[in-house]
């Protein structure tokens, strides 16, 4: 996995409050995507208890200690801050006690306050951990939303996989990112595709240099992350090579265990990459769906041969 991501692109992430703002969450990290409810640990029961989890506070949990007996109340945020986990998080807008924040100050653990319901912020806090602390590597290609797939286009520098993304730019599809392309394994069926945060938006063309595509084409012609559906290689024209004109094996390339589906696309003068790029993508969107163009031609070849032929 990633190592850890700070608590400050949490609370910038989320827009949270933090209630004790004399704590550095640069240097605070959270390592894991699981998160936890204190429920057994406000009856003072820390046997089993992860202090690497970002705890979560809801209108049950809040409830419970508002009608607890002052001094226990005290004794159990104690307890609960010595353990120094990332941070805590109420939510709903709920104040809590200046009596915890001041334990938190006390161990160094930020308290933070998020408008969302607790429902909804678990949900997108596990999505956003799962994703910022996916095992992760970064590969030399083009990642391009095109009619909704993710497209991934590899090959060899200066074969043309950024002029091809400008002509997708250019019909409407949307970059990702050029040149390094971070990919993380979300789950064992998803693999996710961000931009560096230095490159984002930028690409290289020979002999142009450098163009900012968010400034040229609009907002709309870019996107922050992207699921990978596919992978479409360039390399130089072969002669000598047999290229697949059916498509019904279809190969793959894999990424960190993942397997993507993978085309070879060979290049030569007179050839429309965009084109193809969307071809590409539309009849894979169509197999999804669950109709194959190859098998079915396929099929009306085998019924044309049953066929007894007319004397």
């Amino acid at each position: 996995m990633a190592s850890s991501v700070s608590v400050s692109k949490l609370i910038e992430n989320y827009d949270l409050k933090l209630c004790n703002p004399g704590i550095d969450t640069d240097r605070i990290r959270i390592t894991v995507p699981d998160i936890n409810r204190p429920s057994l640990e406000w009856t003072g029961y820390f046997e089993h208890f992860d202090k690497n989890r970002v705890q979560i506070i809801g209108f049950t949990e809040n409830s419970y200690v508002e009608q607890m007996d002052t001094a226990l109340k005290l004794n159990i945020y104690e307890k609960l801050m010595s353990q120094r986990f990332p941070c805590i998080v109420f939510c709903r807008g709920m104040e809590p006690d200046q009596e915890l924040v001041d334990a938190g100050t006390k161990y160094g653990v930020p308290v933070l306050i998020t408008q969302k319901t607790t429902s909804s912020f678990m949900a997108e806090i596990i999505r956003w951990l799962n994703v910022e602390l996916a095992p992760c590597i970064s590969i030399h290609g083009v990642l391009v939303d095109v009619y909704g797939e993710g497209v991934l286009i590899m090959g060899e520098s200066g074969i043309g996989k950024s002029e091809a993304a400008i002509e997708l730019i250019k019909r409407g599809h949307r970059l990702v990112t050029d040149d390094v392309v971070e990919l993380r394994k979300v789950s064992d069926e998803t693999l996710i595709g961000t931009a560096p945060d230095i490159t984002r938006h930028f690409i290289e063309l020979r002999g142009i240099g450098i163009i900012d595509v968010k400034a040229l084409f609009g907002v709309e012609s870019v996107k922050e992350t992207q699921g990978i559906d596919m992978v479409i290689k360039l390399e130089e024209w072969n002669r000598d090579k047999e290229y697949d004109r059916l498509g019904l094996n279809e190969e793959y390339t894999e990424f960190l265990g993942n397997k993507v589906v993978s085309y070879s696309i060979p290049i030569r003068p007179g050839r429309n990459l965009a084109v193809i790029v969307e071809a590409a993508a539309v009849n894979h969107r169509q197999k999804k769906m669950g109709y194959n163009a190859a098998q079915e031609l396929y099929r009306r070849v085998q019924e044309n041969l049953g066929r007894p032929r007319e004397e």
